[in-house]
């Protein structure tokens, strides 16, 4: 069984945190292949991306593939989220976790916000 993990930093203003879960949503409705769809976040809100991947763990999943919602390459997307996932992978030694390139990494971003203007 797979999932996929919609993963953000997390805000206090809680509107923010919904559009990551909004996201989450509608790619679940849009993607066949996964039996779960979840938002996750790293910091100041919950699900933190931990409890998510203990829970698909704990329903079956086996694995999943985590898209990072973060615009830049920063210390979140190069540091923080290889170390959850290794620490995920050290507690859950029969899950594979796919780690895909963050938003601002999507190679058709450039043109995908040229289009749009």
């Amino acid at each position: 069984m797979k999932a996929l993990l919609v993963v953000a930093h997390g805000s206090r203003r809680p509107q923010s945190n919904q559009e990551v879960v909004t996201l989450a949503e509608t790619m679940a409705n849009k993607l066949s292949d996964y039996q779960q769809v979840h938002a996750a976040f790293l910091e100041l809100v919950e699900p933190s991306i931990s409890q998510k991947i203990e829970q698909c763990y704990q329903t079956g999943i086996r694995q999943i593939v985590m898209y990072p919602h973060f615009l830049a390459a920063g210390t979140h997307v190069v540091n923080d989220l290889p170390r959850i996932i290794e620490q995920a992978k050290q507690d859950y030694p029969d899950l594979d976790i796919d780690l895909q390139p963050h938003l601002g990494g999507f190679d058709g971003l450039a043109e995908f916000i040229c289009q749009s203007l």
